[in-house]
């Protein structure tokens, strides 16, 4: 057994998927983070193994949370990664490893995933990921496939490809390595508009955990996702309403999306056109204080 977790206790698991969603990667709109949560609390999941953070993190970018009440510090609350399993909505055993993303020691930490893949019989694995992209919040959210596998590439259909040289996260050293190890493993990546791309986007959780159903046959608990994509989707459709330039920059990204140009890459502005279009910086600025001045009318 790998030194770098500890165990905390070995369940009896029939074939689980494993779903990675680590903190500290691309993840817009907090699609990624906000679906794990709901897969954590619907699974009512259970911690099996404990990874050595000292080892793992650097504490002086992911700090400990102080508790302070009247001067008296009563605990920290340290960041951990931790593998948890649990059941889906119709009870089919489910892993999750959840928490920060590894600082040091990659290639360690990745062993000692796939060892632990591997002893509970992982049948497949699916990373979860979100990322800003030139695409209107009127439309479906559309999600990007990622694999090493070709064979598993060549198997699905319906998602969003590109081709590009980017920094990698540990996503895909993961990817690598459980492909390597005979369990077909996957990432999938919901696109964000990039306008928004800095607050909760509820939609792009709701579009990870469909397309977690469709490659993997988890059947995830939703939660209040669905309820708060449709509440930000009026929210947002109030905003734009309210600036002709906004209104000119979403129609021009529902022309995009409805002639169905392939997005490559979040830095595909040219396909916006040359239009004097607000930046996604102004935008969510502006929606953030929006929805600051109407939180009481929710």
């Amino acid at each position: 057994m790998s030194e770098v977790y500890e165990r905390i206790f070995s369940p009896d698991l029939d074939r689980p998927a494993l779903v990675v969603g680590l903190e500290g990667w691309i993840d817009a709109g907090l699609g990624a983070a906000n679906a794990m949560s709901a897969l954590l609390t619907g699974a009512d999941a259970e911690t099996v193994a404990s990874f050595d953070a000292d080892r793992l993190l650097d504490h002086r970018a992911r700090r400990p949370i102080m508790h302070l009440a009247e001067g008296v510090i009563n605990g920290l609350t340290w960041p951990a990664t931790e593998l948890r399993a649990g059941l889906d909505q119709v009870g089919d055993d489910v892993l999750l490893l959840v928490g920060a993303e590894p600082d040091f020691e990659w290639l360690t930490f990745t062993e000692a995933v796939v060892e632990l893949a591997l002893e509970y019989d992982c049948r497949m694995a699916v990373t979860l990921g979100a990322y800003p992209a030139p695409v209107p919040h009127t439309r479906p959210t559309k999600l990007a496939l990622t694999t090493s596998s070709v064979e598993l590439a060549d198997s699905l259909r319906g998602f969003v490809r590109g081709t590009l040289d980017v920094p990698a996260g540990i996503h895909a050293v993961l990817d690598q390595a459980l492909n390597g190890s005979g369990i077909p493993t996957l990432g999938l990546w919901a696109q964000v508009p990039h306008y928004v791309a800095s607050m909760p986007y509820p939609a792009a959780s709701v579009a990870l955990l469909d397309g977690l159903t469709r490659t993997s046959g988890i059947a995830p608990d939703y939660g209040d996702l669905a309820k708060e994509a449709a509440d930000t989707r009026v929210r947002l459709d109030e905003l734009v309403a309210e600036n002709p330039q906004h209104q000119s920059m979403v129609a021009q990204l529902e022309e995009v999306a409805d002639s169905e140009e392939e997005v490559a890459s979040p830095d595909s502005d040219t396909l916006l056109g040359d239009g004097d279009m607000p930046t996604g910086d102004e935008l969510a600025a502006e929606l953030q204080e929006f929805l600051r001045n109407r939180g009481d009318d929710a």
